[in-house]
């Protein structure tokens, strides 16, 4: 598994990189405006690709949130991998949100699954089985198993997979991320609830999106 820096992303290297070389390159010619125009592009991309370190909360029978958004779904939905209903959390990510993807539950990558597809608004229904995207699965320190997957939106064309199978992610790891909007999706296995509701905002790796039901009686 390929570890990230923190601070910013190294998927965001080459972009920052690139827009700060015109930028000065723009500055020593004596174009004003365009140097203007890179050295906005360069904020932008630092922006984008910022990845802060997030104190994961450390109380058992809980999943955090694998994405910075708002929750725009919680419903049954086929399970990307068994295709059996199970209930889901989606997240949808704007350009403004931090894009770096956390694991959702202390466990183990027991698959991965890319899927080429469309690039709809992340926003849509049709973008969990249409779009662009990498789906997970995940088995949890009590054998629970997690689906997430990450879907590609209407400007996104990356998905970037840190993980591969075999690989054992802490809660609140980062396990990959996707360039521009987006959206995630969280498949929670049977026992466990949503903590959140529709149209609340979440951070990645801090806000609990999911519970352990707690004992009848």
């Amino acid at each position: 598994m390929r570890r990230a820096s923190t601070g910013v992303a190294p998927e965001g290297a080459p972009s920052i990189f690139l827009c700060s070389l015109a930028a000065l390159v723009a500055a020593a010619l004596g174009c004003a405006w365009t140097a203007a125009v890179f050295f906005a592009a360069t904020a932008f991309c630092l922006h984008f690709f910022r990845d802060p370190e997030r104190p994961v909360p450390p109380a058992p029978g809980i999943a955090v949130s694998p994405a910075d958004g708002k929750v725009v779904k919680i419903a049954r939905m086929p399970d990307p991998f068994t295709a059996e209903p199970r209930l889901c959390v989606c997240i949808f990510m704007n350009i403004f949100n931090v894009h770096v993807n956390r694991s959702p539950v202390t466990g183990k990558v027991v698959d991965t699954a890319y899927h080429a597809g469309k690039f709809f608004n992340a926003s849509l229904d049709k973008a969990s089985t249409d779009n662009e995207r990498c789906a997970y699965a995940l088995e949890d320190e009590d054998g629970r198993r997690w689906s997430m997957v990450q879907i590609a939106g209407l400007l996104a064309r990356r998905i970037v997979c840190r993980v591969e199978p075999g690989d054992t992610l802490r809660r609140g790891e980062r396990m990959g991320m996707i360039k521009f909007g987006s959206r995630v999706d969280v498949y929670l296995p049977d026992g466990l609830q949503p903590a959140v509701a529709v149209g609340q905002k979440v951070t990645a790796g801090v806000s609990v999106i999911a519970a352990a039901q707690p004992p009848p009686g």
